[in-house]
């Protein structure tokens, strides 16, 4: 896809984010909407998946070890086809395969449950182990939180894949600065993140990860270096592309209401219409 295509789609993107989490009355809306580009890139552009053949033994695997951002990743699942766009709205409801953080047993092109944080990073690692020590040429990708790797499991995992030189592996940390009480370098500081996984043997590049541009040369640079995992920092913004929530942490987890559902997607469709 060309830089307006993928625009157009991540504004899709952040639509079924909105719905969602509208209709589930509850939800994490600020940093799936922050993530929403990476999604976009990753489904649209970066990886090679088939939604005809979700179990490919060689597609590229996915973890998103903030589960909780599940909106977006369902959202980005949908309008690949993994299942029907309409189901979104089926979000966290009792019954649905849409729960409140991804569930690999239920719902189609989940590669692994997750959602206790800090674990995710740890089993990306043994898949791209796994591929190295199988022959395998897929890659996998992880996307933590910035609040998230206050976890220590994250280190010990970036340390083994460093060790292990898992250049097959690309993290990517959502950096928005914003997790549920506030700003993560209030909360327990993680900074300098990037220092921190170079310390790990990693290959580091920090982008907006809001600017296809820079996701496009962040991945391409990732898939070329050898001899090292890579760790793409994206400086996003909590809530991006929606006015109200933009840069607010009490927008981590809350619902709009039905006011400030209609002003959201007003906004994404006015949006969508100047693209």
């Amino acid at each position: 896809m060309n830089k307006l295509e993928l625009q157009k789609k991540a504004v899709e993107v952040r639509k079924g984010i909105v719905t969602g989490v509208y209709n589930a009355k509850s939800g994490h809306p600020g940093g799936s909407l922050s993530a929403a580009d990476l999604f976009t890139y990753l489904y649209f552009e970066e990886m090679n998946v088939d939604p005809k053949n979700p179990e490919d033994e060689n597609r590229d695997r996915f973890v998103l070890s903030k589960g909780h951002t599940a909106p977006g990743y369902y959202a980005a699942l949908a309008l690949k086809g993994f299942f029907p766009i309409e189901d979104l709205k089926t979000l966290r409801h009792v019954g649905s395969y849409l729960q409140g953080h991804p569930d690999k047993k239920h719902t189609p092109g989940v590669d692994m449950s997750s959602g206790s944080l800090g674990q995710g990073l740890s089993v990306a690692v043994g898949m791209a182990l796994a591929a190295k020590m199988q022959g395998k040429d897929y890659r996998t990708y992880c996307l933590c939180g910035d609040g998230e790797i206050q976890e220590g499991q994250i280190w010990e995992a970036a340390m083994f894949a460093g060790h292990r030189k898992l250049d097959n592996l690309c993290v990517i940390v959502d950096n928005n600065n914003l997790q549920i009480d506030g700003t993560v370098e209030d909360v327990c500081s993680p900074y300098p993140i990037d220092e921190k996984f170079k310390a790990f043997n990693f290959h580091v590049i920090n982008i907006n990860g809001n600017d296809f541009d820079e996701i496009d040369r962040a991945f391409a640079e990732a898939k070329s270096h050898k001899g090292e995992p890579t760790a793409i920092i994206a400086h996003t913004i909590k809530g991006k592309g929606v006015s109200f929530m933009e840069d607010k942490a009490g927008w981590h987890g809350k619902a709009p209401n039905e006011e400030e559902y209609k002003i959201a997607m007003e906004e994404l469709e006015k949006e969508a219409a100047a693209l």
